[in-house]
């Protein structure tokens, strides 16, 4: 029998919730209830992940932004759930997100809670991150949506020249690194680097892969 959501209890706002999202708070709370109300029936995140739901996937999303510089705009390919876009544009207004998703009714969802957050620097596109074609997105974000091989081929063309990806990743980051090294010179890949946001805020930081375009 599969547990239900209501068995496991839904992870209190941490305190570094207010320090990362500021005067926009209210809308990081009102994304959470959705993901708690919503979740078990579009699949969004399992059950079990509840007890987890900010220090794991809210705030290890939102911290990413720091990477980012005002004004880039980003694709967050395979979004699912809205992680780590929908946490990255709450707390990153001076940026502009395009959340790119197939299936049909999260990509609903996601459009609903952009509409309903009045989210006005994200837009929501339903389509696999290959079916976008050429673009030049200043930045691309993924997590959990293939190792870094496969998704380096997947996103390459939606970023510009001397863009980069950023891809939020586990313990195996720098092993994927180097299995992603043979397509340098195919994919016109300029450098690696490993890097830990959320450092000064929370317990666990993000680890992210950043691999820079020609």
């Amino acid at each position: 029998m599969q547990p239900q959501a209501s068995e496991f209890e839904v992870e209190a706002v941490p305190q570094q919730a207010s320090t990362v999202f500021g005067a926009n708070l209210g809308k990081a709370l009102a994304y959470a209830d959705a993901l708690v109300e919503d979740s078990d029936q579009l699949g969004l995140l399992g059950p079990r992940e509840l007890p987890k739901l900010w220090s794991r996937h809210i705030l290890n999303s939102a911290v990413v932004a720091e990477v980012l510089k005002a004004g880039e705009s980003v694709a967050d390919v395979g979004s699912g759930a809205g992680l780590p876009g929908i946490p990255m544009a709450i707390a990153r207004p001076d940026v502009h997100f395009v959340l790119i998703e197939p299936m049909e009714r999260r990509a609903n969802w996601l459009q609903k809670q952009v509409d309903s957050l009045e989210l006005t620097n994200v837009d929501v596109l339903r389509a696999r991150a290959e079916e976008v074609g050429r673009s030049d997105f200043d930045v691309v974000t993924a997590r959990a949506v293939s190792a870094l091989p496969k998704l380096l081929r997947m996103t390459v063309d939606l970023i510009r020249p001397g863009g980069r990806l950023v891809a939020l990743k586990g313990e195996r980051a720098q092993a994927e690194i180097d299995e992603s090294r043979p397509l340098i010179k195919k994919l016109k890949l300029s450098t690696f680097e490993i890097l830990f946001t959320g450092e000064s805020i929370l317990e666990e930081p993000t680890r992210v892969v950043v691999v820079k375009l020609v």
